[in-house]
């Protein structure tokens, strides 16, 4: 059976803060709404909309956040660049025969977008899920790891009843991960290879 391996993207895979707080100005400049983008983008990894209700009544909520989207690729991507380790990450299952997949809260096409630019290549990129959410994806693909930053991963990966992988590269401290539940706690993808060299050894050694 093949291992497949899922990482989420904002924190995990790509430092998305330049490119984000950039896109929170411009929609600020847009909109005249003030928004605190240096506060944003220390809270990274919940859906969108749960950021723009801090800044824009209910009512504008959907508006908003289509503005947003529609800014995004001329302003966030280039912008953007890969965590360390992220794309050794991807090669060390890729190299092992593994499949990758990123489930992710952004929106799918703008998530595509940042791989793309980056030349980051899983097998399947799910967009739109968050926390328990993410899931969905991960079962729908056998994933047997879940790779993420956030609290909200760790829950996607128990939920999914996959092994959780957090990376300590997020809003969300190592303990915090820890106390969520996390299996695994690195410090950065720049540790995946060995620790993912490792754990399929001892799988291996108990088949």
């Amino acid at each position: 059976m093949t291992l497949t391996v899922g990482f989420d993207l904002d924190m995990t895979l790509i430092d998305s803060r330049p490119g984000i707080r950039a896109c929170y100005l411009a929609l600020s400049e847009r909109t005249g709404t003030y928004i605190d983008a240096d506060l944003a983008v220390t809270r990274l990894g919940p859906p969108l909309v749960e950021e723009l209700v801090n800044w824009f009544p209910e009512e504008r909520i959907a508006e908003m956040a289509d503005l947003y989207r529609e800014m995004y690729p001329t302003i966030a991507i280039a912008a953007t660049p890969a965590m360390d380790g992220a794309r050794e990450a991807i090669e060390a299952v890729r190299a092992a025969g593994g499949r990758t997949m990123v489930v992710t809260a952004k929106y799918e096409p703008n998530a595509k977008l940042h791989l793309a630019h980056l030349g980051i290549e899983p097998d399947v990129v799910v967009g739109d899920l968050w926390a328990e959410q993410k899931a969905q994806a991960l079962r729908a693909y056998g994933a047997g790891v879940y790779v993420g930053d956030h609290v909200g991963d760790v829950r996607g990966a128990r939920t999914a009843q996959a092994l959780s992988v957090a990376v300590a590269t997020g809003p969300c401290p190592a303990d915090d991960l820890r106390a969520a539940g996390a299996d695994v706690v690195l410090d950065d993808l720049s540790a995946f290879p060995d620790w993912f060299d490792g754990y399929r050894s001892a799988a291996a050694a108990r088949a």
